[in-house]
């Protein structure tokens, strides 16, 4: 995986379409979303948080929290790509930052801080990482500050 300066890893490369462009004319906050979710399933599966995983081990992942900035407007046209960090990971609770750029200027478009929650997908509960998946999210771990 690529880094650049901030030690954050490209889990997401892409394209603004026409179709991701509301009437202000810029990509609206919906495709911000997917984006960062497609970064999200990427780092997921860096630590073993696999769709094979999560399909076998009846486990899932939630979003239980997500803040977003805007920083500056993407464009159809414009090439995107989002890095990565995990922030914080505990025996249930995985916390990670996604920043998404403009590939051509570097300029900063967009930061969210999400708080996923492993669960039973039966019992519709949280439950615990199992220790291989734990460790390798933990050794992600970085002290990279979002800004939000």
């Amino acid at each position: 995986m690529a880094t650049d300066a901030t030690g954050l890893e490209v889990m997401y490369r892409g394209t603004v379409y026409p179709w991701h462009c509301d009437q202000m004319g810029h990509m609206n906050v919906m495709w911000y979303v997917g984006k960062f979710d497609e970064a999200t399933w990427q780092l997921f599966a860096s630590f073993g948080i696999t769709p094979g995983y999560l399909r076998t081990s009846g486990r899932g992942m939630v979003a239980v929290d997500q803040r977003i900035s805007y920083r500056r407007e993407l464009l159809a046209g414009d090439i995107v790509v989002v890095r990565s960090a995990v922030l914080e990971v505990r025996e249930k609770v995985i916390r990670f930052c996604h920043r998404m750029e403009n590939a051509a200027t570097g300029e900063l478009a967009a930061v969210t801080v999400l708080t996923g929650v492993h669960f039973d997908v039966e019992r519709r509960r949280s439950c615990p990482l199992p220790d291989e998946q734990l460790r390798a999210a933990q050794a992600l771990v970085t002290d990279f500050d979002p800004g939000i």
